[in-house]
């Protein structure tokens, strides 16, 4: 059963600054999408929950792609070869930062529990974290949290 929190406007966690090299290669730096709603999902290929949740997330990437969010993978304690074949078998065709120190995850360990895969975080354009779901996230879940993510901010 997936947990999901929305963080209020005034309350959001600045996002950590994240940069790493992708399972294909490509240097990454998640400040570089600044001005993007960015789903950040915390999976490994290994984690049964993950392959359950796997579906949901490649479509909502393909769906939501066209509102200009952007879908990034963080892939934990993982070998590259299970992981690029996981993504292919899944269809995610949005790039995964391999995390296979837990450095990454460890970035975000007051936000979301390292051991907790699969986890995913809604980053706002602001680089403030919206909002997460801890375990395997639907497309709805998403949706709630990019929309929460998107709203302008309050200017209270």
């Amino acid at each position: 059963m997936a947990g999901m929190t929305i963080f209020p406007s005034g309350q959001r966690p600045l996002m950590p600054a994240v940069s790493g090299r992708t399972l294909t290669g490509q240097e990454l730096r998640l400040a570089a999408e600044h001005g993007h709603v960015v789903v950040l999902n915390f999976w490994g290929s290994w984690c049964t929950v993950c392959q359950q949740e796997a579906p949901a997330l490649a479509v909502g990437a393909r769906q939501l792609k066209p509102l200009d969010v952007q879908f990034v993978g963080v892939d934990v304690e993982d070998n590259t070869a299970s992981a690029k074949a996981y993504m292919q078998h899944y269809g995610m065709a949005y790039p995964s930062l391999n995390d296979p120190g837990d450095l990454i995850a460890a970035e975000f360990n007051q936000l979301i529990p390292i051991s907790a895969l699969p986890s995913t975080l809604v980053i706002s354009p602001d680089r403030k974290i919206a909002g997460r779901v801890i375990g395997a996230a639907s497309v709805q879940d998403l949706r709630r949290l990019i929309k929460a993510a998107s709203l302008p901010l309050s200017s209270s």
